[in-house]
């Protein structure tokens, strides 16, 4: 059974940073792209940021290209986004998934909440 847990959200000030990090059980991690998605509340979901299944090839939202870092370790199942320069528009509730394009599979975690604010 396909599992993803994120850890890592929480209050961040802004200008400040905080690493969230997804834990992947029950597929096979490296043959999955991976991506973060975020929640605001009374917006959608959006897409902010991705990586390939090497690892070699990530993609950004322009809102958090240069200030969010999305990278994996595929020995440790593990996909991560390191966010610098918190801004209060960043608050949302953040997502993994992971998704496969043929045949087409995707899961998604629970969330993990980040809140920005001093």
């Amino acid at each position: 059974q396909a599992q993803l847990v994120e850890s890592g959200g929480g209050l961040g000030q802004p200008g400040g940073s905080l690493r969230l990090s997804c834990a992947a059980s029950g597929f096979t991690f490296s043959t999955y792209g991976m991506s973060w998605h975020r929640q605001a509340p009374g917006k959608e979901r959006e897409l902010v940021a991705a990586i390939s299944s090497t690892g070699g090839t990530a993609n950004y939202a322009h809102s958090v290209k240069g200030r969010f870092t999305i990278s994996r370790d595929n020995a440790k199942n593990t996909v991560y986004l390191q966010m610098n320069s918190l801004k209060p528009e960043d608050t949302a509730v953040y997502y993994c998934k992971a998704y496969l394009m043929w045949p087409r599979r995707e899961y998604w975690g629970q969330g993990a909440q980040v809140t920005v604010s001093s």
